[in-house]
């Protein structure tokens, strides 16, 4: 295993430092890097990060900022894809190693985009599931919200382990529990595999499709009276569930124009 070598910072003013690694199976990984001090952004939205190729210019990739607008640091999470162009170098990075990082946050997957609602639904494949760690981190997203459902669809039982202790952290986290409380668990954590037997097994499209998520939950259904989406997954998944959610009433929103889905536009390769 080889490690890439160190941006050195007088060279490149955009390289940040590498604080932390977490390699959570064979092919996925978490990272924290320093945050620039003028770095500002609303939890949920992406930059962009990487490395300089051989010929000293910069690879780079949309990632969403898995820490909440308030953390002092940026994680990261993400696939390890052997002959990607980026994420082949960037699974072999160290405490102390240094990546690229544009200082200029977008995204759709933010509370400004969608309306009010009382009930707020993320629905993550894989390590589409970054920009809710983020959101659910926040405290605008129990303020706003009654109820607020994570589900993480992987293909094994080891891939939700991130998400597994995200929102154990969420749970126990002193600020937060006062908001996720209040006499009911406000946050909800609904996690499915695909190949993997496990609790719960099944995609999360026919989950819906077939109502059996809302047996589940005990919830009669989606309607565009109560309900807000926000889905970070594949193109394909992506696609899917924004013709479930139409055909629950709900419409597409962005940021200049809210409503009651939002879908994730970028993507790690």
């Amino acid at each position: 295993m080889t490690s890439v070598s160190p941006i050195r910072p007088k060279a490149l003013p955009d390289a940040q430092t590498v604080l932390s690694v977490t390699h959570w199976t064979d092919r996925l990984f978490s990272f924290r890097v320093a945050r620039p001090a003028s770095l500002r952004f609303r939890s949920g939205e992406f930059v962009m990060i990487g490395l300089l190729k051989e010929d000293g210019k910069p690879l780079l990739r949309a990632y969403s900022i898995a820490s909440p607008a308030w953390d002092d640091e940026l994680e990261f999470y993400s696939i390890k894809v052997e002959d990607g162009p980026l994420t082949s170098r960037l699974q072999h990075i160290r405490p102390g190693d240094e990546i690229i990082l544009r200082p200029k946050p977008v995204g759709t997957l933010v509370h400004d985009a969608l309306l009010p609602g009382s009930r707020l639904w993320f629905f993550s494949t894989g390590t589409g599931i970054a920009p809710f760690a983020s959101l659910i981190r926040e405290p605008q997203t129990y303020e706003d919200y009654d109820r607020v459902i994570l589900t993480h669809t992987c293909r094994n039982v080891a891939d939700l382990e991130y998400g597994r202790q995200l929102v154990e952290q969420v749970r126990s986290d002193e600020m937060l529990r006062e908001l996720t409380e209040g006499g009911v668990d406000k946050l909800i954590y609904y996690p499915t595999t695909t190949q993997q037997q496990s609790p719960k097994t099944g995609r999360i499209t026919d989950l819906l499709s077939s109502g059996e998520i809302f047996r589940d939950l005990g919830i009669e259904g989606m309607t565009p009276d109560t309900d807000r989406a926000m889905v970070c997954g594949s193109i394909g998944l992506n696609t899917d569930l924004k013709e479930i959610l139409e055909g629950f009433g709900l419409r597409e929103g962005a940021n200049s124009e809210p409503a009651e889905y939002v879908v994730e536009k970028a993507f790690v390769g």
